[in-house]
């Protein structure tokens, strides 16, 4: 409760001196001289307040929601399943591992934004070319940490289970899987984000719904306040998707001790 109590006050003050900022005549005009310029750039913490109570009371928000959603968990999933899959089997295939390292960093060390205007043209401006690009943003961060996450596992331990007679499988099951968990879901967390930045940047290239659409439109009629109610309103949901994703980590990795835990040992 003491914690939740200072988040909320944090989030109470940022909110405040964000308010203190943009009110007319509360602040001495120092850089924005004529008229109310703070609130042109920065927005008007209630008037970003009304328009997402206004977008959930009418409805409107719900359909470019579900879009955007729609196309969020779609590249999270897939990238994070493929990049777990491949991070594994290159992670115990040395040799295959050696032939594609060149091709992985390259992958890798291109700036993977500038693939969107191609997954449009491969996909279309539906959700697909969205989800590609979401796709290649998670996938990259869940592999890397999947990676160094098996190849970190000691080899004693690897050693030493052997000699008991553990197959492959049972290597896999009990040994590589839970060392590389705590790399996947640290990773998972990252990409999250990741996904919305894919979703909400194909939207900006070309769609007719979503999220970034809306934000897009607001953009260009220079509604601010438009634009900081789409942006809270995504964090909102990347918030209650990572909520998710750690939810499933404590489930997961039970056997792991927290933090307080190891202290009070």
């Amino acid at each position: 409760m003491r914690l939740r109590s200072l988040q909320i006050l944090v989030l109470i003050v940022l909110i405040a001196v964000w308010y203190l900022l943009t009110a007319p005549g509360l602040v001495p005009p120092v850089y924005f001289e004529q008229d109310n310029r703070a609130a042109f750039f920065f927005g008007e913490p209630q008037k970003v307040f009304w328009v997402i109570v206004d977008w959930f009371t009418s409805g409107e928000i719900f359909i470019h929601l579900a879009v955007t959603l729609l196309e969020t968990a779609l590249g999270f999933s897939i990238g994070a399943i493929s990049g777990l899959v491949i991070g594994l089997w290159l992670a115990l295939s040395p040799t295959a591992s050696a032939v594609m390292d060149p091709y992985i960093k390259g992958f890798n060390s291109m700036p993977r934004v500038v693939l969107a205007p191609i997954f449009a043209v491969w996909f279309g401006l539906g959700i697909w070319s969205k989800v590609a690009l979401g796709v290649t943003l998670v996938f990259f961060v869940v592999f890397f940490n999947v990676y160094q996450g098996v190849r970190e596992v000691s080899p004693n331990l690897i050693a030493s289970a052997r000699m008991l007679g553990a197959s492959r499988r049972q290597l896999l099951r009990s040994i590589y899987l839970p060392a590389a968990m705590s790399w996947v879901f640290a990773s998972l967390h990252n990409a999250v984000g990741l996904a919305f930045v894919g979703a909400v940047v194909g939207e900006y290239l070309g769609s007719a719904r979503g999220v970034g659409y809306l934000i897009l439109q607001a953009e260009g009629t220079f509604d601010i306040n438009t634009v900081f109610a789409g942006i809270l309103v995504l964090t909102a949901f990347a918030l209650a998707l990572d909520t998710a994703v750690g939810a499933v980590e404590r489930r997961l990795m039970t056997w792991q001790p927290r933090a307080g835990e190891t202290e009070k040992v």
